[in-house]
């Protein structure tokens, strides 16, 4: 793949613009088993997966309805700030564990994800609506997530931020020959 200007173009991680065209999936939501290491660690702690898909897919923004600042309390500030406004994955994790504690609803919250996931790539609602995949097949869902934003070039344990650095360092040059530095 090559830019207007002839140059070659680089997967970078993260995608540099919307998607324009409808998409397919990657894989089918039974595949598990084409990524083992995603599929264990769902089966194990799905709150670790569905947080790591959140973060991706919410671009690394948690909600700031809370204060940003505690002046007598530096420390609770920083701890504050590190645990809700830098570690969405962890907030959205805890929020997908409480749900799964106290209600057994769980899906409900993962399945918006799932819908956004599925709004920014233009992805198809198969085989039924969102809510519905997630009620019956939660793990199937979150794992085909988890492989289809891994195909999209993200590597969801890194995070967004991760994500973000690994493209910016991502953009490689080609190394200039001794004829093309002729003018």
């Amino acid at each position: 793949m090559y830019t207007s200007t002839g140059q070659p173009q680089y997967v970078t991680g993260v995608p540099a613009q919307p998607m324009t065209a409808p998409s397919q999936w990657s894989t089918g939501l039974c595949d598990c088993g084409k990524d083992c290491s995603s599929c264990c660690l769902t089966c194990w702690c799905p709150c670790i997966t569905s947080g790591r898909i959140a973060e991706i897919v919410d671009k690394g923004t948690t909600c700031k309805c809370l204060p940003t600042q505690y002046d007598n309390f530096k420390l609770f500030d920083e701890l504050l700030h590190f645990f809700l406004y830098k570690t969405t994955c962890g907030v959205h994790g805890a929020i997908y564990s409480v749900l799964c504690i106290l209600t057994g609803c769980e899906c409900i919250y993962s399945c918006m994800f799932r819908s956004k996931l599925r709004q920014q790539y233009m992805l198809p609602e198969q085989p039924c609506n969102d809510c519905l995949v997630h009620c019956c097949c939660e793990w199937c869902a979150l794992c085909q997530e988890y492989r289809e934003l891994k195909h999209r070039g993200f590597e969801p344990s890194l995070g967004w931020e991760g994500n973000l650095a690994r493209q910016n360092q991502g953009v490689v040059m080609p190394p200039v020959g001794p004829k093309e530095m002729k003018r």
